[in-house]
């Protein structure tokens, strides 16, 4: 493989972006996210990818935030800098400015929303490679693009042909991770890459995990990942199963309609943090909803932060 990827693998939150009340930068605020999660010994961190709220920036606050990473945590933790666009030609100028700014890696989404033919697709991907020269992770994201997702043995290709190095697989199934695990895995660094199925994920061989609710729970996902590296998947499934309430607060709509990213910043605030606003359509909780969430972290054991998680030395 043509670059060394051995620093890719374990959990990734993929870091929110915080906005002030006005839906302006805060970058004060961003900043101290992305720090506390490093202190939480997270392995790696994403960028403005879809958790950082990428479709609500523009291109030259997305580059902001590169700069803003590299400068705070260069050199600390990789940095995978969140470049697709649905254009291919702002891909490849973000993805160079991002490598030229000292990010570590780059993820790029299928080229999303105008749903261009497979021909297009590898051809999108191709364009960026042959501009860069740092590892790309292909975003396989079917449910956010309106793109149908790029099967294993696609994907395998485009490792053998060196254009992608390693994959986040954002679907509930699994199958994608065990197939490319298999056919590749000892050439790529496989992510998967949703909240849904994390556990499973693990186990069927990736080698990391890139997710938002990781902003809120990292700790314990570092737990089931250590867990599942010394193959006790009884002592993983345990920390999976403290994790799933606070997914559930999401997929079962637990305190009535409510986007994830807000409930993760409404957690923050419950544990005395600075949660921050996303930029509208996306809205705060409002007062009965945090009352209820404050409920539902009391009834399983989140009513502040998990302790950190430190990289054995």
């Amino acid at each position: 493989m043509p670059f060394d990827l051995n620093p890719f693998r374990g959990v990734f939150p993929a870091g929110m972006t915080f906005f002030d009340r006005a839906g302006d930068l805060d970058e004060a605020a961003t900043v101290a996210h992305w720090k506390w999660l490093a202190d939480q010994g997270v392995d790696g961190l994403v960028i403005a990818g879809t958790s950082g709220e990428f479709v609500a920036l523009s291109n030259d606050e997305r580059l902001r935030l590169f700069e803003l990473a590299t400068e705070h945590l260069g050199g600390h933790l990789p940095l995978i800098a969140g470049s697709g666009h649905a254009s291919t030609k702002w891909t490849v100028e973000l993805s160079q400015r991002a490598e030229a700014l000292g990010m570590d890696a780059l993820i790029v989404i299928l080229p999303y929303y105008s749903r261009p033919p497979l021909p297009a697709v590898l051809a999108h991907f191709d364009a960026v490679r042959a501009a860069t020269d740092s590892p790309i992770m292909l975003y396989n994201n079917p449910a956010n693009t309106a793109l149908p997702a790029l099967a294993p043995d696609v994907i395998a290709d485009m490792v053998e042909r060196d254009v992608v190095h390693m994959v986040k697989s954002t679907m509930e199934s699994v199958t994608p991770v065990h197939d490319l695990a298999a056919m590749v895995g000892d050439k790529m660094r496989i992510f998967y890459g949703s909240f849904l199925s994390a556990f499973e994920g693990f186990a069927a061989g990736a080698h990391g995990w890139v997710s938002g609710v990781l902003n809120v729970a990292a700790p314990v996902a570092q737990q089931m990942y250590r867990a599942i590296k010394s193959n006790d998947l009884d002592l993983a499934r345990s920390h999976w199963h403290r994790i799933l309430p606070i997914v559930h607060l999401y997929t079962y709509q637990r305190l009535g309609p409510a986007a994830d990213i807000p409930i993760y910043r409404a957690m923050l605030e419950q544990w005395g943090r600075h949660g921050g606003f996303s930029r509208q359509p996306f809205a705060p909780l409002d007062e009965d909803q945090i009352a209820e969430l404050a409920r539902q972290l009391e009834l399983h054991g989140w009513q502040r932060p998990p302790d950190p998680m430190h990289h054995p030395s």
